[in-house]
C-alpha cells in the first residue's frame, strides 16, 4: 500500500500517514460561514481537502474515508446579514430572513464548489442542528472545572488546559501581549473564550441552562466532530488564518470535554491566497469571489487547475496569465484524450501526492506523460486531481470554423519553401495565425490547424 506522508501543524514535521482504522480513514474540514458567497480564498481549503479526500479514497478504497465539513449557521455576520435585509425592506421575521439567507448562501456555495470540481463530503451538519450537543458538551466543561457560567455567558478557561498554544506554537501570556482579545468584566482571564452566549429578543436563540442563547464560533466545529467523527479521528483541516484561534481552542475544549480521546492525530493547514502578488482586499479592487470568475467565463477546471499549481503549504498567488496557461493546457489535454480510455493513474502522480500533497509535482508528471503521449496514463491521473471530468468539460469544445483554406495556403507554401529553402513566407503566416488564436501543429505527416483559447475570428479574417 502506498505510504502517505503528511507535513503534521501539531509537530511541525512531515509524517507518515497511519490511520486509526484504515477501514475507516476519518477526516473533518471547517466549512464556511454561509452570510455571503464564498470568494476566491475560501476555495482553496476546498480544493485542497478535496484533492486529499480523493487521494485517501483511492488507497484505502472508496468505501473506507468518511469525510466531514461543516456549515456555520448561526454567526453574529449572518445576524448582522439578516438585519441589514430587514432594514433595506426585505418582508420576513429577522427569523425567516436569516433562515432564507443561510438557505440561499449554501444552495450559492454548492452551485460554486461544484464548477470546481469539488466533491460534495460524506456529511455537511449545519451547527443548528446540533445545539443539543453543544449544550451537552458545555455542561460537561462546567461539570468538570474547565468552564465557568457568569451573566448568561459560558466561558473556557483557557489556562486550565496545559497544552493551550502547542499547534500555534505560542504561550498564553505571549498571546495576551500580542493577541487582539475581547476585554469583558465578566472574564476571569482575558484569554477565556465563550463557549455560549446570550441572545436578545431579536437574535436566534435556543433554551439553556444558562437562558436563552446561542454557542460561541469554536464549540460548533468540537461538538460535530465528536457526534460524526468520535472522540479519536485521523486528519483535521482548514487555512492557516484558523490555526489560532479557533483550531487552538477547538483542541483545549475537546481534549477536556472528552480526556481519553486524542482528538485529531494529524493537523493540515492550507497558506493564504493573493492576486496579482497581492493581499486580496475590497479597497485594492482585487476581492473576487468565485461567481465573479465564473461569471467572467473563466471555467471552474481552469481555476481549479491554477489552485493545483501550488503546493498547499505556500502562499498561492491567482494571476490572469496563470489562468490563460492553465486554460491552453488544459484545452490541449482533453482534445488529446478524448477519445481514449483511462488506465490506471501514474505512479509518479501517485507519488507526488501522497508525498504532502504535492500537486504541483503531480502536475509536472501529466506534463511529462503529454510529452511523451501516455494519455490514458494522463488521463486517469487527472480524474484523480478532479480534472479532465466529463461533467466539467463542455466549456473547452473548440469554436466550430473552417480552417482548411488556412491549412492548405500553409501546406503550399511550406511545399514552396523546402524547394527555395526560403521559409520567410511560412513563418509570417504561421505568427499571424499565432496571433489570431490558432495553434500550428507541423509535423512530417503533415499540418493541423486548431483554434486556441485566444481565437479571434476577427484576425482570422484578416488573413483571407
Amino acid at each position: 500500500m502506498v505510504t502517505i506522508r503528511l507535513t503534521n501543524s501539531k509537530t511541525r514535521r512531515k509524517e507518515d500517514f497511519r490511520p486509526i482504522d484504515s477501514s475507516n480513514v476519518r477526516m473533518y474540514v471547517c466549512g464556511p460561514t454561509v452570510y455571503d458567497r464564498a470568494h476566491l480564498g475560501n476555495a482553496r481549503p476546498v480544493v485542497v481537502f478535496d484533492v486529499l479526500n480523493r487521494l485517501l479514497r483511492h488507497v484505502y478504497g472508496e468505501g473506507h474515508v468518511t469525510y466531514v465539513r461543516n456549515f456555520t449557521d448561526v454567526d453574529d455576520k449572518i445576524n448582522a446579514e439578516a438585519l441589514r435585509r430587514q432594514k433595506a425592506g426585505v418582508p420576513g421575521t429577522l427569523e425567516e430572513l436569516i433562515h432564507g439567507r443561510t438557505e440561499e448562501t449554501i444552495a450559492w456555495y454548492h452551485a460554486d464548489m461544484d464548477a470546481l470540481g469539488a466533491l460534495r463530503p460524506d456529511h455537511e451538519p449545519r451547527a443548528t442542528e446540533y445545539i443539543g450537543q453543544m449544550v451537552a458538551m458545555t455542561q460537561g466543561l462546567i461539570a468538570s472545572g474547565h468552564a465557568y457560567a457568569v451573566e448568561g455567558h459560558v466561558l473556557f478557561r483557557v489556562r486550565s488546559y496545559k497544552d493551550y498554544g502547542k499547534l500555534s506554537g505560542r504561550s498564553v501570556d505571549d498571546m495576551i501581549a500580542g493577541a487582539r482579545v475581547e476585554v469583558a468584566p465578566y472574564k476571569e482571564d482575558p484569554m477565556d473564550f465563550v463557549l455560549w452566549k446570550p441572545s436578545s429578543g431579536e437574535e436566534p436563540g435556543w433554551d439553556s441552562p444558562w437562558g436563552k442563547g446561542r454557542p460561541g464560533w469554536h464549540i460548533e466545529c468540537s461538538a460535530m466532530s465528536h457526534e460524526l467523527l468520535g472522540e479519536s479521528f485521523d486528519i483535521h483541516g482548514g487555512g492557516l488564518d484558523l490555526q489560532f484561534p479557533h483550531h487552538e481552542n477547538e483542541i483545549a475544549q475537546s481534549a477536556c470535554a472528552h480526556p481519553h480521546g486524542d482528538f485529531a492525530h494529524y493537523w493540515l493547514h492550507n497558506e493564504m491566497l493573493q492576486v496579482e502578488g497581492k493581499k486580496m482586499s475590497k479597497s485594492l479592487g482585487n476581492f473576487f469571489t468565485v461567481r465573479d470568475l465564473l461569471d467572467q467565463g473563466i471555467p471552474g477546471e481552469v481555476i481549479r487547475f491554477v489552485f493545483l499549481m501550488t503546493h498547499y503549504r505556500s502562499p498561492m498567488d491567482w494571476t490572469a496569465e496563470k489562468a490563460r496557461q492553465a486554460e491552453a493546457t488544459l484545452r490541449k489535454w482533453r482534445a488529446a484524450t478524448a477519445e481514449v480510455a483511462a488506465s490506471a493513474p501514474l505512479v509518479s502522480v501517485i507519488e507526488a501526492l501522497a508525498d504532502d500533497l504535492n500537486t504541483a509535482g503531480a502536475l509536472a508528471a501529466l506534463h511529462v506523460a503529454a510529452g511523451e503521449g501516455d494519455w490514458a496514463g494522463l488521463k486517469a491521473s487527472a480524474v484523480l486531481l478532479g480534472l479532465l471530468e466529463p461533467a466539467m468539460g463542455s466549456w473547452s469544445s473548440a469554436p466550430d470554423v473552417d480552417l482548411s483554406a488556412q491549412t492548405q495556403r500553409l501546406i503550399d507554401l511550406r511545399a514552396a519553401a523546402m524547394a527555395s529553402k526560403d521559409f520567410s513566407a511560412v513563418d509570417a503566416l504561421k505568427a499571424a495565425l499565432v496571433t489570431a488564436g490558432v495553434e500550428v501543429r507541423m509535423s512530417k505527416a503533415g499540418i493541423e490547424l486548431v483554434p486556441g483559447p485566444d481565437f479571434d475570428p476577427a484576425k482570422l479574417e484578416a488573413l483571407q
